[in-house]
């Protein structure tokens, strides 16, 4: 294993719940019964093929023949052994989702794949064990953990079934060797060895002198793809290096005092010290983005993870403005193994840059010269995980040895240094590849079918976009956790982002929290208290409304301490939804006030939806508590979750403030800069489509619960309106922390994702007033860290408990003096006039926050606030020009 020393290669084959002397690899390498199945051609016979768990889920082909004379039972029994259509949930029990009267039913084998089915029955089997119907059906423990085969029949097996030696003996795995090699590639092996296996685990202990090589598993395993034995060359599932060529799994020990900076040891101590996690604020980065086109950055680091380590570059004096002013947590976009870019930079293909600037903003030729090299460039995202424990090979300046292990932790150590912590976005929801030969397919080729969820026919659900893992599977769930524990350990990070966090399930995320929490300095060299999780609790696919049990979805996840994307107050800030019409406006863009183009139903309607989006607003500015209560639009007391969106859903469903991460724009969709730029009318100016980007950043900014922002909303970052810039290579995803350009219109975005909208985009790009000038993205930047200041100005912008929220956070913009386009909040400290609440802030008692998204001046009266002895906060009463629209102030508790 290459964690590992002596060095020991370990491939356990059964999950067990036996204590190993090292983190366990279990991939379950003959739970995979090695059986195929053919296509039934007799009526008689229905195939079966089975999931097998033993307290985990794994997937064999089998066959089950039915003893009908019913002819109708006959003629409905037709299947294909392709197909896997039952389950095999505990030692004696199998469930199927079929019934047959008069039946009987039996469980088929071979250990050769030799099973097939004639005219005179099913033949090639080495074993035939008569299963009995269980009219009681499937236990509830079954059930509970597996609601998708709640419908499903319940089978018996004898008592005497000795399932052990049928899965150690008579079902195993061939072989299993590891073939080792003194470089990343070409050549023969030093050596090839058989490994051992003992209680389900699989290994072998060389000798010392194998660190630094590598090696490859090959593994004789039935695979479920093509019904046949198959041979498959894979890399360790918990490895930590790989070749550059990700054919090779390195042997590193990764606690060798060579491979950590100078001061690892004492990181934990250098840290930045937040009081409680609803201190955090997050920025969204890319690490190619960081730094491709920074000039001041060393050319061999730029887009790597040494790019942080340049002290006076461009991009880290802006983050050390960032930080300065109150930023915590930088989110990394995925840094660990992933497909579809080359680790080797001589293979990457680039475009002619100097051609591309003289084209016109609005023409088609940057997209497709992008388009055409895409897949053989430098860029992509990362959400296309290969091995999820070992950094990306790309970022480092040698993509072979250890270099991306140290280069990783330089980073990681640098950007804390100056103030920020480091969250890591994991991908736990997919795999990028699956079958027996793709040199990205790891998991399913160790245990084919096992760590992958399957539908009711046993074909592979691709709800994420492919390759969906089963963490409701034991040893997939193990191998989240083994590889969470990791990242925080042996790199230091500070937190984790989940893709798709609604894919996995809660018990999973629930485990995930309190193992990380149990780390302590002392003993891990990390204080586990101060990780932080979230994540996209979107509830869709397979998994929706817990049909695979109760996943980590928005609704699911009050109580935890687990962070979920806040859609609601994104949607109603700027319009509609990443999936809606285009030009449908929001609170900030124009709804009612400043209409565009787009028919919002008529002057009536659009009022009420701008009112309606304010209520959203209010509940998110409150942190989306569920139990927060306000006056809506219709001037009625409600909680939070007694407002509704479109669909139905409660607006609020937060236990406390730091389940929400309020946001209005990620590395999803277009920029804030760019869907601004769409959905106002065209005939508003630069200046106000500028002061519409702050107003929606400030929303944000001073809401309660974590505020989440993307890499360069603070400098009016354009991706020249690309909706999906994923693989769209420097060119469109370029960040400038110079200031002079934000990226605007630097031609149409590629065709896949955007050509349905290039007639709204080409003209908005053509037009030379849309594009912002360096002055207006400094006074962005400025307008960015003020807002900053403000909230780490005063912790009534960061309460850390749903009751502290719920004494202290009032609107007054109600329904008797409703001024539409406006919001106004008080937050209230526990100073003279407020009994029954403590102080929580020695500088002021009273915060007044105003939002106004008029078009033109406007006033506001209320007595109550009236009385108090306000003044405008300390930062905007020097730049009070840029906060026009947006106010605070402020009762000092010295008046």
């Amino acid at each position: 294993m290459s964690s590992l020393f002596n060095p020991t290669i370990v491939a356990p084959n059964l999950p067990t719940n036996n204590a190993f002397p090292f983190p366990p690899i279990n991939f379950s390498l003959i739970a995979k019964l090695p059986f195929s199945n053919s296509t039934v051609t007799h009526s008689n016979y229905k195939p079966l093929n089975l999931s097998l768990r033993k307290s985990w889920w794994c997937h064999c082909s089998m066959a089950v023949e039915l003893d009908s004379t019913s002819s109708d039972s006959q003629n409905g029994l037709q299947g294909s052994l392709s197909h896997s259509r039952a389950y095999w949930p505990s030692k004696s029990i199998f469930a199927w989702n079929v019934d047959v009267e008069n039946g009987n039913y039996y469980l088929f084998a071979s250990k050769t794949a030799s099973l097939k089915v004639t005219d005179a029955g099913i033949e090639g089997y080495d074993v035939k064990i008569k299963l009995e119907k269980d009219h009681g059906g499937l236990p509830t423990n079954v059930t509970e953990k597996f609601p998708h085969i709640r419908g499903y029949s319940a089978f018996r097996a004898p008592a005497t079934l000795d399932f052990k030696n049928l899965l150690k003996s008579q079902l195993a795995v061939a072989a299993v060797c590891a073939s080792i090699f003194k470089d990343p590639s070409g050549g023969e092996p030093l050596q090839t060895v058989q490994l051992n296996e003992l209680n389900g685990v699989w290994s072998f202990v060389g000798p010392r002198s194998w660190e630094g090589c590598y090696y490859v598993y090959e593994v004789d395993v039935f695979h479920h793809s093509n019904l046949r034995i198959e041979k498959c060359f894979a890399n360790d599932p918990y490895a930590r290096g790989v070749s550059a060529d990700v054919k090779r799994t390195l042997f590193v020990d990764i606690n060798s005092e060579s491979l950590k900076p100078e001061g690892w040891a004492n990181l934990s101590n250098e840290k930045p010290h937040l009081p409680s996690l609803s201190d955090i604020s997050i920025y969204e980065l890319h690490i190619r983005d960081f730094s491709a086109n920074d000039v001041t950055v060393n050319p061999d680091h730029r887009g790597g993870y040494l790019a942080f380590t340049s002290q006076d570059s461009a991009g880290v004096l802006h983050m050390k403005k960032l930080s300065a002013a109150g930023l915590t947590h930088v989110h990394l976009l995925p840094s660990f193994q992933f497909a579809e870019v080359d680790d080797d930079k001589t293979k990457w293909k680039f475009v002619d840059t100097k051609l591309l600037e003289t084209l016109p903003p609005d023409s088609e030729e940057q997209q497709a010269r992008i388009t055409a090299i895409r897949d053989e460039d430098n860029y992509n995202w990362g959400y296309n995980p290969v091995l999820w424990g070992t950094p990306k090979g790309s970022y480092a300046t040698n993509p072979n040895g250890p270099s991306r292990i140290i280069e990783f932790r330089k980073m990681v150590q640098a950007l804390n240094r100056i103030g920020l912590c480091v969250v890591l976005d994991v991908v736990y929801n997919h795999l990028n590849s699956n079958g027996p030969s793709d040199v990205n397919s790891v998991l399913d080729k160790i245990v084919p079918g096992y760590y992958l969820r399957r539908d009711a026919d046993g074909a592979i659900d691709n709800s994420t976009c492919m390759n969906d893992t089963a963490s409701e599977h034991y040893m997939v769930e193990r191998l989240i956790l083994d590889d969470l524990k990791s990242w925080a350990v042996n790199y230091k990070v500070d937190g984790f982002r989940f893709d798709l966090m609604g894919h996995i399930m809660k018990r999973t995320m629930m485990k995930a929290t309190s193992m990380l929490q149990g780390l302590s300095k002392n003993r891990d060299g990390v204080e586990g208290s101060s990780i932080y999780l979230y994540g996209e609790g979107w509830d869709f696919g397979e998994v929706a409304n817990d049909a695979r049990g109760v996943n980590a979805s928005q609704l699911n996840l009050g109580g935890t301490g687990i962070g979920s994307f806040n859609d609601r107050i994104r949607d109603a800030v700027l319009g509609g939804g990443p999936f809606g019409p285009p030009l449908q406006q929001g609170f900030v863009t124009g709804l009612s006030l400043q209409p565009n183009d787009h028919d919002h139903g008529g002057q009536a309607n659009a009022d009420r939806m701008l009112s309606v989006s304010k209520d959203h607003i209010q509940v998110g500015l409150a942190a989306n508590l569920k139990d927060f209560v306000l006056t809506n639009c219709d001037g009625k007391q409600v909680k939070g979750s007694e407002v509704y969106t479109y669909g139905g859903s409660p607006v609020g469903y937060a236990n406390q403030p730091i389940e929400t991460i309020n946001y209005v724009s990620a590395h999803d969709n277009e920029t804030l800069f760019d869907i601004v730029s769409l959905k106002t009318a065209t005939y508003v100016t630069l200046d106000e489509r500028c002061r519409i980007n702050h107003i929606a950043t400030s929303i944000i900014a001073l809401s309660q619960g974590i505020p989440f922002f993307h890499a360069g909303d603070e400098m009016l970052r354009s991706k020249s309106l690309d909706r999906d810039s994923y693989n769209s290579g420097d060119w469109f995803n370029r960040l400038d922390f110079s200031y002079n350009s934000n990226n605007w219109g630097v031609g149409l975005p590629p065709k896949e994702h955007n050509e349905d909208k290039w007639p709204l985009i080409k003209p908005r790009l053509a037009n030379p007033s849309y594009k912002p000038d360096k002055s207006h993205i400094i006074a962005a930047v400025d307008n960015f860290t003020n807002l900053l200041q403000i909230r780490y100005s005063s912790p009534l912008f960061r309460l850390r408990s749903a009751k502290d929220v719920e004494d202290r956070v009032r609107f007054h913009n109600n329904v008797q003096s409703w001024i539409h386009g406006l919001i106004v909040m008080s937050i209230e400290d526990g100073h003279a006039g407020a009994p029954g609440l403590p102080q929580l802030d020695p500088k002021f008692q009273f915060v007044v926050v105003i939002i106004n998204v008029l078009p033109t001046e406007t006033k506001f009266s209320n007595p109550d606030l009236r009385a108090k002895s306000l003044q405008l906060h300390p930062v905007q009463v020097t730049d009070t020009a840029s906060f026009s629209y947006f106010l605070v102030h402020f009762l000092s508790s010295s008046i």
